[in-house]
């Protein structure tokens, strides 16, 4: 397969050169490494506005440091600052951005949409990408994108490889190949946020994905990590990717070891290359491994997307475990040393972890805390052999240099072609003359910097130079060479700029999202079961259409006429805006464009503005206009899932609309199934919101049967709490982390 894609590569022009590796660096360490194993690219974040707020990350001295050395070898630079802003934070962010930008990063890796716009407009030479977790999954997405200033689009992990096409042949498009993929759609979690006060939209996500649930539907009783998604792999699948068209192929994993790092860039490097072999799937897999891999959802979801057994590093199987006089011995023609570590697995189910002890002659000797049996499976998860071959190799940048040392003239040294000269005639030796291998010996010294040097020629007649001299003349040569290659070449930025004031007004206005007729609001948000135009029936009166956060081109393009005969449309993805546009209808901003400064609010075009669920009351009061809304009572939507949380096994599906999700402590989170070209979730937090709204009041009515009810008492909090039993009161008077 894989000689074939190479074969559609060569018939149609595309070379492995064109394609960026792009290596994730939460560290220096990390950095180093992708950049030594062959990255085109890097990523970081630092320590404020970082969707990786628990990496590493780096200071201002240690990213100047990373991007001279990035630099030099050619490779490029993106910083992500793609959380969510507050207004509070705006000035500061803005001169942190413009910072990094005159510091030499090659773009800016943006989530807010809106502030990318106002940046754009005041700052035109600063590049923008827009993340992930901007949800850019078909061309209306695409294509606002890149109408609001952006270069690149990184895609939801999401995208069908039909969209996929479609929107490269849009804008430059990014697609992750490699590492954990997140349960939800990317900017649409609020999980770790309401569950635990940490906000992923704000980099510091918990991972309550990764926790253990259980689902009240036949074979999904007993907690297992039934969110919790195998690590991406696409291994030749890139070759698809190539051909749809995408420029950049990232690998996630800003928390995770530089061994690992260098492993992913190794193998997709050598994949590329056409030199790829077992041993970089092998030390791929011994480095970082979740649930065996999935190629993800671009290409449909397969048996190995969801890993409800294990949720960590399992690593690469290696043998059989038998107990033989007390000992533990895995059966295995590999051999390991100290300080390797194993991870034991019984009827595909994490048992224990395990230490090497000794190897011997049918196999080796592991040692565990826990009692294990004969056929446990072992994986090894930490190889140290691997690990120090990963991290030995050291990339260089060829120098070839061309020298001439003769009496009456400056020493000439050619450097790449460049020249370069000495201060002063040299004259003939009287003793110890210059010969060409004290030339040779003192260049070969290439001091801190990582040269590897070659000759063209070397040439001297016998002249006197002081070692000191000579010495000096090599260091500042190389100097002089580092500094041209890792010259910041980006046009420099003054900070110029005003954040919009806004024109703040009441909204008494209420809007309700339900799945039946409601009264007593003054828009009615619809939100079907089933997208299937031939079963939507439009309701009675002025209504808005819920649009879900995801869908497909082909998905849009069957319900346009249905969505024309609405007055208007309500969505949380942002591709709406492009959408309403065309259609010619207002468009109600959702939560889920996690609007939450004042940028966002003056840059957003659309009729109505649902505030981010994460701003408090006062944060909310300060962005408050005429067309501002806030959620306020009702639901509260914590993720949206763009796969089946059940394998994907239609025939013995029950079909129920919802279902509940059980975590460890007994919280119940409903599930809800509805319908687009194939069954899709949204969790919904374990608690109602109760509130009343300081702006326009939104209210979240998909799960009530009585939605009129919930309406009516929106202001009574004593009703409310009687009604809803398990309540909260979001983030109105606690700030998310």
């Amino acid at each position: 397969m894989m000689e074939l894609w190479l074969k559609l590569l060569k018939n149609s022009g595309l070379h492995s050169t064109m394609c960026e590796i792009l290596a994730p660096a939460g560290s220096k360490n990390s950095a180093l490494a992708a950049i030594n194993s062959g990255a085109d690219a890097i990523y970081l974040g630092l320590p404020q506005f970082s969707a990786r707020s628990a990496a590493e990350n780096f200071d201002l001295q240690n990213f100047k440091e990373i991007s001279r050395l990035a630099r030099a070898f050619g490779v490029k630079i993106y910083v992500a600052m793609n959380t969510l802003v507050k207004d509070s934070e705006l000035e500061t962010f803005l001169n942190t951005l413009i910072e990094v930008w005159n510091e030499g990063a090659d773009a800016i890796i943006l989530s807010d949409l809106f502030l990318g716009r106002f940046i754009k407009r005041n700052y035109p030479q600063i590049k923008l990408h827009l993340s992930t977790q901007a949800g850019v999954c078909n061309v209306y997405g695409a294509k606002l994108a890149k109408d609001y200033g952006f270069e690149r689009v990184i895609l939801a992990r999401e995208t069908s490889y039909e969209d996929i096409k479609e929107i490269a042949k849009v804008i430059e498009t990014e697609v992750f190949v490699q590492g954990a993929l997140c349960t939800c759609f990317s900017g649409q979690c609020y999980m770790s946020s309401f569950a635990g006060g940490n906000s992923g939209n704000r980099g510091k996500c918990k991972q309550p994905c990764r926790k253990l649930y259980s689902i009240d539907r036949t074979g999904l009783t007993d907690q297992a990590y039934r969110l919790s998604l195998s690590d991406l792999s696409v291994g030749n699948d890139i070759f698809k990717l190539i051909e749809a068209g995408v420029v950049s192929f990232k690998i996630e994993g800003r928390m995770r070891r530089p061994e690992y790092v260098a492993a992913a860039v190794r193998y997709y490097r050598n994949l590329l290359n056409n030199t790829a072999n077992e041993h970089d799937f092998s030390n791929l897999k011994r480095t970082y491994n979740r649930g065996n891999y999935t190629i993800g959802l671009a290409f449909g979801q397969d048996k190995s997307f969801i890993s409800s057994a294990v949720q960590g590093h399992i690593g690469e199987f290696i043998g059989i475990l038998k107990v033989e006089n007390g000992k533990y011995l895995c059966c295995s023609a590999e051999k390991f040393q100290k300080g390797d570590s194993f991870k034991i697995l019984r009827d595909g189910r994490e048992v224990s972890g395990a230490d090497f002890c000794e190897n011997v002659k049918s196999g080796f000797v592991i040692n565990s805390k826990v009692k294990l049996r004969s056929g446990d499976k072992v994986f090894v998860t930490t190889d140290t052999a691997v690990n120090a071959e990963l991290l030995k190799h050291e990339r260089k940048i060829d120098l070839s240099i061309s020298a001439r040392f003769l009496a009456g003239t400056k020493a000439e040294i050619s450097v790449n072609g460049i020249k370069f000269y000495g201060e002063n005639a040299l004259e003939s030796a009287k003793n110890n003359p210059l010969t060409c291998g004290d030339i040779k010996n003192c260049f070969d010294k290439v001091d801190k910097y990582p040269f590897e040097i070659s000759y063209e020629s070397v040439e001297t007649d016998g002249v006197f130079i002081p070692k000191s001299e000579l010495n000096g003349l090599r260091r500042t040569i190389y100097d002089k060479v580092f500094a041209d290659l890792s010259k910041n070449r980006n046009e420099q930025v003054i900070i110029n700029h005003a954040l919009p004031t806004l024109k703040t007004a009441e909204n008494n206005k209420i809007a309700a999202i339900c799945t039946q007729n409601c009264d007593n609001v003054d828009i009615f948000i619809y939100k079907p079961s089933t997208y299937d135009a031939d079963k939507l029936n439009k309701p009675n009166g002025k209504t808005f259409l819920y649009l879900p956060p995801f869908m497909t081109g082909l998905e849009i393009e069957k319900l346009k006429p249905f969505i024309k005969n609405f007055d208007g449309v309500y969505c949380d993805g942002s591709w709406a805006i492009g959408l309403s546009e065309e259609l010619k209808l207002p468009l109600f901003a959702g939560t889920g464009m996690n609007i939450s400064n004042c940028v966002d609010v003056a840059e957003c075009s659309s009729e109505y503005v649902a505030l981010s669920k994460e701003l408090t009351v006062s944060e909310q009061r300060a962005l408050s206009t005429e067309n501002t809304f806030a959620l306020a009572s009702g639901n509260i939507k914590v993720m949206d899932l763009i796969y089946c949380p059940f394998g994907r096994k239609c025939r013995e599906c029950d079909k129920r609309n919802i279902y509940t999700l059980t975590d460890e402590n007994g919280r119940k989170f409903p599930m809800r199934r509805y319908k687009t070209s194939e069954c899709r979730f949204e969790v919904f937090n374990c608690a109602s919101l109760l509130g009343v709204s300081h702006v326009g009041t939104l209210i979240d009515c998909t799960l009530e049967s009585n939605p009129n009810y919930v309406i009516n008492i929106r202001s009574d909090e004593q009703k409310q709490k009687e009604y809803f039993k398990n309540y909260t009161r979001g983030h109105g008077n606690s700030p998310v982390l």
